[in-house]
């Protein structure tokens, strides 16, 4: 059973009730009385979170960024079980 709203055309009391989709005259939480209104209720907004084309190459580059750390974790433990210096030795030039 979903959620209405409702507007009392007597005292002008708006409220909520759980009621079936066919039912009439629900009784006002205020005055009691059954001269009532059902309302059209705003449609709730979907997640704030954009989904445009932009935010799944981040999401793209972002799971990219997070493979590569996962293989560099993985390279450095298998470097240091054999015993070798887990960090590779830097190219010349890089910082």
């Amino acid at each position: 059973m979903p959620i209405y709203e409702f507007e009392c055309e007597e005292c002008g009391a708006r409220f909520e009730e759980l009621v079936a989709a066919g039912a009439s005259g629900v009784a006002c939480a205020e005055c009691g009385s059954t001269r009532t209104r059902r309302l059209i209720s705003n449609v709730s907004p979907p997640g704030r979170q954009p989904r445009g084309a932009a935010v799944r190459a981040d999401e793209s580059r972002r799971g990219e960024r997070e493979a590569a750390r996962v293989d560099r974790i993985a390279e450095s433990r298998k470097r240091r079980a054999l015993g070798e210096n887990p960090t590779p030795p830097r190219q010349k030039g890089s910082k």
